[in-house]
């Protein structure tokens, strides 16, 4: 059963709104590459049509209505949006779940070093990468410093193009002979993934001035900064330890005069100190923007397309419920988007927290069917799609897919009955049932969607958050949008499928 190519179906109106969306995504994936960032996005969007914070709503003890929309956040990292639909919460919810954190690079806590004249910044790696992939590209660094006087400093280096960017250094192949006999996952090593931030001293007080044949450290009109700019500070702005700093602040900055200027740099920028790394949540993530790929524009190539592809087609559909002359929901729709998949789902931003099932039993408080029992029969009647992203079939690896029981780009939305490895561990299995109804509400719609699996039998696996939501005995299924290169720097999707991923998800929520 060959499913059909969703671009052969659309007119030029279609096409129109295909690239319309797509073009919002890219907007959407290229300012928001942390989950702090989705997070908040979501929530600007959300409020911008009409909801309020359920925290509130809860303080002042305002009554839930059908019709009212609320949303809910978990440490600024994880949201869930609530449209609270005609029939009673204890019938069961709409539900559509999707992770906002995607593999990069952390800054440790005590991250910063000096070596043989360069500034470093030591890393640890998050989620399943490849190692080498992550060398000798353009990085940024995003993410936030919380200070001991309770302010939190925001940190986004590398995206604008006057800011500068950082790199993990490689070894040339004329010297590299021995590395390329390494396997793979050896070739660079998780502890080599220091991030290069660094290579000019800090001048110590009484240096000897730049004289003739002598350049300076910069000239007056070429200032170092994080952002391109000229930095206030002229101490800074001549690269020289002031008068009067510390004994010991001037061994340290003689002894390691590189780290010394990063540090200077942080401080006049941010107001940040070394210690303060000890609080800090810092990311490493690919520099620039997400793009239109191929000849025919038919694809988007960007960071963090798993799971932000799938996360960002569940808000826009969620959010499209509150538009004008859409009907209040019967069921009451809900979008999830957490934390921490693509290391378990753990932690307290997690989908194994009990996040989500504290605001769904909040709503129902303030919806009048507080209680135990209540919640109980509202999560085991909810329907749910698990909107994660699935591999797609790519012709340079062919050997490890399945053709006939894999997904394709331009085919649609991807629905994977069961994933996990190993005889389906660890794996999410609808039922037959569920099964059916998603191929109704599905096909009324003329949704173009398709059914896969990820890769041959004994080739690996994966899996989502979909086993978590159904130990409450909701219907769960894994859906979402085929990736090529996926964990990559730089993962690849087809508009099309972004599109019918976006309508598939607006017609489960409304008819599931």
């Amino acid at each position: 059963m060959e499913r059909e190519v969703a671009w052969k179906k659309y007119d030029e109106a279609q096409l129109a709104e295909v690239d319309e969306l797509a073009a919002a995504y890219i907007d959407f994936i290229s300012q928001n590459k942390t989950e702090r960032e989705c997070a908040a996005a979501a929530i600007e969007q959300a409020e911008a049509v009409g909801y309020t914070s359920l925290e509130e709503a809860a303080r002042e003890g305002r009554a839930l209505k059908p019709g009212d929309k609320v949303w809910a956040s978990a440490h600024g990292k994880a949201v869930i949006l609530a449209h609270i639909g005609e029939e009673p919460l204890a019938r069961g919810m709409n539900i559509l779940g999707a992770h906002i954190d995607s593999p990069r690079l952390d800054i440790k806590q005590n991250p910063l070093y000096e070596k043989d004249g360069f500034a470093l910044l030591d890393t640890h790696y998050y989620g399943g990468i490849k190692n080498y992939q992550w060398v000798a590209l353009p990085l940024a660094l995003h993410g936030v410093v919380a200070k001991t006087d309770g302010s939190v400093v925001q940190v986004v280096v590398g995206e604008d193009a006057s800011d500068p960017v950082f790199c993990v250094s490689d070894l040339l192949p004329h010297l590299g002979r021995a590395q390329m006999e390494k396997t793979a996952n050896k070739v660079i090593e998780g502890e080599d993934l220091d991030l290069l931030v660094g290579n000019r001293p800090l001048r110590a007080p009484g240096a000897r001035p730049a004289g003739a044949g002598e350049a300076p450290l910069r000239s007056e009109a070429a200032q170092p900064s994080l952002h391109g700019t000229s930095p206030a500070s002229a101490g800074l702005a001549t690269g020289e330890a002031g008068c009067g700093v510390p004994h010991q602040q001037a061994e340290a900055e003689e002894k390691d005069p590189v780290k010394a200027l990063v540090l200077r740099l942080l401080e006049e920028k941010y107001g940040i100190a070394e210690e303060d790394f000890l609080s800090a949540e810092l990311e490493v993530v690919p520099a620039g923007r997400a793009r239109e790929m191929g000849f025919d524009r038919s694809m988007v190539i960007g960071y963090g397309q798993d799971d932000r592809v799938c996360a960002y087609t569940s808000l826009v559909a969620q959010l499209a419920l509150a538009e004008p002359g859409v009907p209040t929901p019967l069921r009451t729709a809900v979008t999830v988007l957490v934390d921490k998949e693509e290391i378990g789902s753990v932690g307290a931003t997690g989908m194994e927290s009990l996040f989500f099932e504290n605001t769904i039993a909040e709503i129902m408080e303030l919806a009048g069917e507080g209680g135990v029992l209540p919640l109980r029969r509202a999560l085991s009647h909810s329907r749910m799609l698990s909107s994660d992203v699935s591999a797609g079939f790519d012709p340079a690896y062919a050997s490890v897919f399945e053709a006939k029981n894999a997904a394709f780009l331009g085919r649609g939305l991807v629905f994977n009955k069961y994933m996990g490895a190993r005889g389906k561990s660890g794996s999410n299995d609808a039922s037959a049932e569920y099964m059916a109804r998603i191929r109704r509400v599905m096909d009324d719609a003329q949704v173009t969607f398709q059914t896969a699996e990820i890769g041959k039998v004994d080739a690996g696996g994966g899996g989502t958050i979909a086993f978590i939501p159904a130990r409450y005995g909701m219907d769960v299924i894994d859906s979402g949008v085929p990736v090529l290169s996926m964990h990559s720097p730089w993962e690849v999707t087809s508009k099309a499928d972004i599109y019918e991923a976006r309508r598939g998800y607006e017609v489960f929520l409304l008819n599931a």
